[in-house]
Formats: C-alpha cells, sequence, structure tokens
C-alpha cells in the first residue's frame, strides 16, 4: 500500500470500502497519508478480481456510466511466511501519498511543507510502520521524527487542502520569507492553546481563530484541490475553506451502493459467463458455443441454449466497448428483493441464497404475516464516490428523492469501481398490509406525522437540498425503522454477533407508491468469508423464540433510562436531527447498522410511552 517505494501499512479489503477508500486519510503511525484515486489502483486480474452482480452495475451506471465493471480491492496471496520488501509481490497494494505535507518537528516546533527540504524521508522496508520523516538539522534534538500537522482545510464540494499557515498567520500579507512554527502554551492540546508564529516578521496568531462559522468567512476561497487525484478541480469552487482536525470523522463519507443478490435467472447467466471469460473472450461466433459443448468446457452454461449464451457473451462485449447505453431512470434495487422474499420458491435457493419459511410469532400473527429464514445471502457493495463535512451515503437510497453528487474517484472517467461481496445470514419479516394502513390512518399518528413531515422539509432545507418537501419516507418507514432497531439491539444480546455487525435493510412503501405496497425488514449479518456466518441469527427466527424476542425488545422500549426528555422530544423544529424519541440509550444503532444514519426513529410509535399512549402498533399486542 504504498506511493512510497516500500510498503507503508495494511488494512483489511472491507477498509477500502467503509473507512479507507479513495480520498479518505490514514493515519499510521508515523505518517498520514492519503488514498489515492483508481488510475493509480492496479487493476489486473491476478490481483482485482471482478465482483459480478448485475442489478448493482446497472444501478452503478445509472450514476457513473462509463463503468464496465465492478472489482475487489487488489490483494496478494498469503502463505504465512513473512513478506520479502523487495519481491515485485509486496509493491502490489492500493497507492498512496502523504498528506497533509506540512509537517511540524516536536522538539523546535517548526512548522514547514516538504517541498522545503527540511525533512528527509527515512524508509524501512523490514518495519513499515517506522517509516517517516525525519528534521536532520533540529537544533534541539538529533534527527527527531516530524509529526503531520494536525489542521487541514475542506468544503461541501469534496475538496482537501493542507490549512493555508503562511496567508493565516500573516492575515493574507506574507513576509519575503516566512519561517513558521507551531507553539503550545498549554496541556490540552486545544485550538485554544495554540499559536503559529512567523520567526522572520514575529507575527502569530491563535489557532482557535480559524474554527468557527464567523471565522470561516475571513479564511480564503477553496482552491478546489483534489490531493487523491494530485491535481485542482477544473471548476472553480463557490466555498469558503473550513477547518478540521486531522482524523476528524467527517473527513471522508463513502457513498456506497449496496444490494441483497438475489438468485433471478436474469442475473445467473451474466455472472456465469463473467466467471467463464477466460473461455469465453475468444468466442466470436454462434458455432463456437457449440462446440465448447461439445468438448464439455460449457460447465454450468451448459442448462443455457447456445443462442442464450452467445448474446450474453454479446452483452459482456458490448459493456467492455462501452457501447451498452445506461439506464435512463435510476434502477429500483429492492423491489426484486421484496418479490423474492415475500414470494416464496424454493427452486430459487442455492449456495449463495437459501431461504426457508416458518410461521409468525404467535402472539404477533396479527401484526406478522410471515417470517423468512435467510439461511444464506451474498450482499455485494459498491462504492461510487464520497462527500466531506456532511454524510450523504443515506441519502442514495432512491425513495428519498435526492441526487447525491459525490467527489470523483478518477480524474477522467472510471471504468471500474472498487467492491466488495460478503456472505451472511438474516430474518425477513412482513407485516400485515390492512394493520399498517388502519394504523397510519388514526388522527395521533397523523398529526405525529405532520411533525415529522415539518421537521423533513427543515433537514432539507437547512442543507440546501432541493425541493424541501421531498422524499419523506412515510409514517410506514418510521414504524418499521424503529421496530428494526429494537429488535436489532435485543438480537444482539443472544444472537452472539456485536451490535454493529447487524444491519437492517427497510422495505416501507405505500400502495400509492411504485412498487408498493411493502412493509417488512432485513435484519442480517455478513462477514467477507467465503463461508458467511454461523447460524445465530436464523437460529432466533423460530417462531416462540422470536415471539419471546419480540417482546423483550418492546417491553425495553416502555422506559429509557432518559426519560422523560427522550419520550417528550418532539421531531426537531430547528433541521439538527430527524428522529423524535430516540436516543443512544433506547433506540440509536451503531452507523454500520443503519441504512438512514438514525434518522425517522420514533419508540412511542411501537409501546406506549410515558408522554405518548395514543401513537403504538402494538399496544393490543402487549396488553
Amino acid at each position: 500500500m504504498s506511493q512510497h517505494p516500500t510498503r507503508v501499512g495494511e488494512v483489511r479489503p472491507s477498509q477500502l470500502l467503509f473507512t479507507y477508500g479513495v480520498g479518505a486519510i490514514v493515519d499510521l503511525p508515523r505518517l498520514s497519508v492519503i488514498v489515492t484515486g483508481l488510475e493509480d489502483w492496479p487493476a489486473s486480474p491476478e490481483y482485482a478480481q471482478p465482483v459480478v452482480e448485475d442489478r448493482l452495475l446497472t444501478a452503478v451506471r445509472y450514476q457513473l456510466p462509463t463503468v464496465k465493471k465492478l472489482l475487489a480491492p487488489p490483494i496478494t496471496g498469503d502463505n504465512g511466511m513473512p513478506v520479502d520488501p523487495f519481491d515485485t509481490m509486496a509493491k502490489i497494494g492500493v497507492p498512496v501519498a502523504t498528506f497533509p505535507r506540512w509537517m511540524v518537528c516536536p522538539m523546535c516546533r517548526l512548522l514547514a511543507p516538504l517541498k522545503s527540504g527540511l525533512f528527509k524521508l527515512k524508509e524501512n522496508p523490514y518495519r513499515p510502520d517506522k517509516t517517516g520523516y525525519q528534521h536532520e538539522n533540529c537544533n534541539k534534538a538529533k534527527s527527531p521524527d516530524v509529526v503531520p500537522a494536525r489542521f487541514l482545510v475542506a468544503c461541501e464540494n469534496g475538496h482537501l487542502d493542507d490549512f493555508p499557515w503562511v496567508h493565516f498567520v500573516h492575515e493574507g500579507e506574507p513576509c519575503h520569507s516566512p519561517l513558521l512554527r507551531l507553539d503550545e502554551y498549554g496541556p490540552s492540546g486545544e485550538a485554544r492553546d495554540l499559536r503559529v508564529r512567523c520567526d522572520t516578521c514575529q507575527k502569530q496568531r491563535s489557532m482557535a481563530e480559524a474554527f468557527g462559522r464567523q471565522n470561516r468567512e475571513m479564511m480564503p476561497q477553496c482552491q478546489g484541490r483534489r490531493p487523491h487525484l494530485r491535481d485542482y478541480d477544473p471548476e472553480p469552487c463557490k466555498h469558503k475553506m473550513r477547518t478540521l482536525t486531522l482524523g476528524a470523522s467527517n473527513t471522508w463519507f463513502p457513498v456506497v451502493y449496496s444490494t441483497v443478490a438475489i438468485p433471478v435467472e436474469s442475473g445467473k447467466l451474466p455472472q456465469l459467463v463473467e466467471e467463464n471469460w477466460a473461455t469465453l473472450k475468444d468466442v466470436t461466433a454462434l458455432v463456437i458455443v457449440g462446440f465448447l459443448r461439445s468438448q464439455g468446457k460449457l460447465g454450468e452454461l451448459a442448462q443455457y441454449s447456445d443462442a442464450d449464451i452467445w448474446a450474453a457473451v454479446e452483452d459482456r462485449r458490448k459493456v467492455d466497448a462501452g457501447q451498452m447505453a445506461p439506464p435512463s431512470d435510476r434502477p429500483d434495487l429492492k423491489l426484486p428483493e421484496w418479490v423474492v422474499f415475500t414470494q416464496y420458491n424454493a427452486q430459487l435457493n442455492s449456495d449463495d441464497f437459501r431461504l426457508r419459511p416458518v410461521g409468525p410469532p404467535p402472539k404477533y400473527k396479527a401484526l406478522i404475516d410471515q417470517v423468512m429464514l435467510v439461511e444464506r445471502l451474498r450482499e455485494v457493495r459498491a462504492m461510487v464516490g464520497f462527500t466531506r463535512l456532511d454524510a450523504a451515503g443515506e441519502l442514495t437510497d432512491p425513495d428519498l428523492s435526492v441526487y447525491v453528487e459525490p467527489a470523483p474517484l478518477v480524474r477522467q472517467t472510471a471504468e471500474w469501481v472498487p467492491a466488495s461481496e460478503v456472505r451472511g445470514e438474516g430474518l425477513f419479516l412482513q407485516f400485515n398490509e390492512r394493520k399498517i394502513v388502519e394504523w397510519a390512518r388514526q388522527t395521533a399518528v397523523d398529526s405525529r406525522a405532520s411533525e415529522f413531515v415539518e421537521a423533513h422539509k427543515k433537514w432539507r432545507s437547512v442543507r440546501y437540498i432541493e425541493p424541501p418537501e421531498d422524499g419523506f419516507p412515510g409514517m410506514r418507514y418510521v414504524l418499521i425503522h424503529s421496530f428494526a432497531h429494537a429488535l436489532m439491539r435485543q438480537l444482539a444480546l443472544e444472537s452472539g454477533y456485536a451490535a454493529a455487525s447487524i444491519r437492517e435493510r427497510i422495505y416501507a412503501r405505500p400502495a400509492e407508491k411504485e412498487g408498493g405496497p411493502m412493509a417488512g425488514l432485513l435484519i442480517y449479518t455478513s462477514a467477507p468469508d467465503s463461508e458467511g456466518t454461523l447460524g445465530g441469527l436464523v437460529s432466533l427466527g423460530q417462531p416462540e423464540v422470536l415471539e419471546r424476542h419480540i417482546t423483550q425488545a418492546l417491553e425495553a422500549m416502555r422506559l429509557c433510562a432518559s426519560d422523560p426528555l427522550c419520550a417528550e422530544h418532539p421531531p426537531s423544529r430547528t433541521g439538527r436531527t430527524l428522529h423524535a424519541a430516540a436516543c443512544h440509550a433506547c433506540l440509536f444503532a451503531p452507523e454500520t447498522s443503519c441504512e438512514r444514519g438514525n434518522k425517522y426513529l420514533d419508540r412511542s410509535l411501537l409501546v406506549p410511552t410515558v408522554e405518548h399512549t395514543d401513537l403504538a402498533f402494538f399496544k393490543d399486542a402487549m396488553s
């Protein structure tokens, strides 16, 4: 993993989508580096394996029309032996570049960029964690290791840059040869205890003046720098620079599409063609398919006709040549999944997808129509870009009616995007549509819906998302989403999985919306191992066992450790939040688990609380 001559660190492949993807900063023991664009990644078949999922590729091509395939991050084989740092395979990985480019000497407090030549890179091919820069001419100590400057600037368009140290300390009028130092005047390490000083002209300024909304207006205009692509945005940026601390959680947010790979016939043939492309890439006529069949070289493809295989090969070739037109409408990833989950067909079960229907919990059979044990599933995820300052990842759901313009992964046009596949298990619950409709028509629920709509409009307005009234998912979504969080918290106690490893997928659309009605949820867990997970969730789906867990989950929602403040919390009128009676003590889930970033939650829709007794969907079942 290096733009340097040697390897400088290691991360897991899954982290390259959700934690340290393109444009993200990786904090290493003695270095801080940024993951560079896809042009620099090795994409040859021996290192980057294709991830085949036709529905997800279609959704990605709606956002990025030039994408031809999904590739797993480049990896090399592990034989259990120590890595030879001089071997060719040791150079295979994800390229990075040093960032930020300004360094601080911890001894003499010198603050200077790498291009000044004052700091020298010391490589250690046998101990990558010891690779770093040193200040060789320090007057306080002998060649101390320097550390990255703690402050950066970014903007809402995804641009990132070094902090404008010279401009800041001189307030826009630098002296002829500035020599800067970053002094600490207190033990806290906070901005108010740090001052940047120029030895040449003796000007100095507190770092506290770089933070805050009013101070941002005094900062320079964003230059549109894209350090992960090593260039500047050709379009001028309209934003002012915003100061961030190195390692801040809002420096990078991935924009990821995901789908559950369902075994539909239209998707199985392209997958088999991709898996056998080494053989099929030389097929130039229909008769050659017949020849391969006669030689017994088609494998699983033999179940399809020669004409179908030839058509699939031609489609694959068109995608490579860029001749396949991207979809004109945003693909609906959830509707096909809903159909497969609710209309059980044993013939669709396979090694990657296996369902087993069981009866609903007896106590809740009037509210829950069916329960499906998902004994095996395969989830595929692809990253199409990233954002900074605000997390837009959950806004990619088409039901929200928000078009997200993520920062690019490449300088020109992307022909592939990084993807990953994980296997696991889960539980699917389908609610009774008639009960959902009757509950939503209640006067109290309708009044609560009005509060949520106003909060939704305000939330979008303060983020300049137009029109603000679009994209409200509806009260059935708030209900099912809240139930999913309550059940996930309960299942984590007994399933053997950490709360952060259990995820949700909500299916909630009214009848009048395209693809509706939907009222259900999938709670699942997954792992990158080829065998997936161990069945801890599926074992809890038997009717009597699930009934006990639902009851305990709902009982836990009656009272919160933060009551009465939590129960009295209305949907925000300021646009800061999008939840009602919910908090970290009762309903919030880890960010890896929730598809909407802990928005649209309200436990008073589930059971009576100390504040509301007329909103509960499960009121009769709990009595």
